[in-house]
């Protein structure tokens, strides 16, 4: 008896007919030929609406980038080419001199000292108490919690400037005008930096908490260990806020300060301008340029940093 084989049962034939096996292609998100993966897949924007963000992105960063620019370039320029019209964008030499006329015509060394003194230890003492408040609030259950809450939540809708009399009439009586202490401590109970604290406090997941309660950590020991790690990214971010209000402000210091050696540098940008005169703007622009460069620095610095630990915190999920 014969056997037939089907032809496509034959595995000559099907060796002949098949095509021959293709490797399967690698993910190259590099290459420009293909199919492009890792990109979403969707409606091109219409070329009128691109040119349309670009000119948008374009019109902030210059809202943003020349006054900065007309900051520093005034603070290099000669006295008289501020006033010149058209405006002179590039100054014709560099008047370093500035600088020093502005270091030397007020007492900048401490006012320097002043500002670093109590925008450093007063953004740590309102960090430190806004991470313990934010842990109570969250992961601490006691009796009239959510009043407390609400009631220091609250106290953001009021403005700041309720409060400048009732503190300075209480720092006056403590002995503390033209002192650290009256500078530093009546601005370290921040509801703000509590709040933003205490909101990304609210995303740990209970479970870690709970399994370190469970291997006896105490209510420090869970926060260092398992809450700040996972809040690190809001922290360092209310830190930056709160490191910038501090160096910037002006009408507490103005007010508990009366003395040369207690005033910070805000105050001192004020005191040049009565010493060099209201026409003397290279001075002035010099000043502002040494007071505002410390924060820029900071905040270009730290905004990485900031934005890689948001980003890594999502990823994690």
């Amino acid at each position: 008896m014969s056997l037939t084989l089907d032809r496509k049962d034959d595995p000559a034939t099907s060796a002949r007919t098949s095509p021959p096996h293709q490797p399967p292609r690698s993910r190259d998100l590099g290459s420009g030929h293909g199919e492009r993966k890792g990109r979403r897949q969707g409606p091109r924007r219409p070329l009128p609406a691109t040119m349309a963000l670009y000119v948008l992105i374009a019109a902030t960063f210059a809202l943003f980038a020349i006054p900065l620019y007309w900051l520093f370039s005034s603070a290099l320029k000669p006295e008289h080419e501020i006033y010149t019209y058209p405006l002179t964008w590039i100054p014709s030499t560099l008047e370093w001199s500035n600088f020093a006329q502005a270091w030397t015509s007020a007492p900048f060394g401490a006012f320097l000292r002043n500002s670093i003194i109590t925008t450093v230890v007063g953004t740590a003492l309102e960090i430190g108490v806004a991470l313990l408040s934010a842990y109570a609030f969250a992961f601490v259950y006691f009796r009239g919690k959510m009043l407390i809450f609400a009631l220091m939540v609250g106290s953001l809708m009021l403005p700041g400037h309720i409060t400048l009399l009732v503190n300075y009439i209480t720092i006056s009586n403590l002995g503390w005008l033209n002192t650290y202490q009256g500078l530093i401590l009546p601005g370290i109970g921040s509801a703000f930096a509590m709040f933003l604290i205490y909101q990304q406090m609210r995303q740990v997941p209970e479970e870690l908490v709970d399994a370190a309660r469970v291997d006896g950590a105490s209510h420090m020991r869970r926060m260092r260990a398992v809450v700040i790690p996972i809040c690190r990214p809001m922290i360092l971010t209310a830190t930056l806020i709160v490191l910038i209000t501090k160096w910037n402000d002006f009408v507490w210091p103005l007010i508990v300060t009366s003395t040369s050696d207690m005033r910070t540098l805000p105050i001192g940008l004020m005191f040049l301008r009565s010493q060099e005169g209201y026409d003397a703007w290279g001075p002035v622009m010099a000043g502002t340029v040494i007071v505002a460069a410390p924060m820029l620095i900071v905040f270009f610095l730290a905004q990485r940093r900031i934005i890689g630990g948001i980003t890594a915190g999502a990823l994690k999920g």
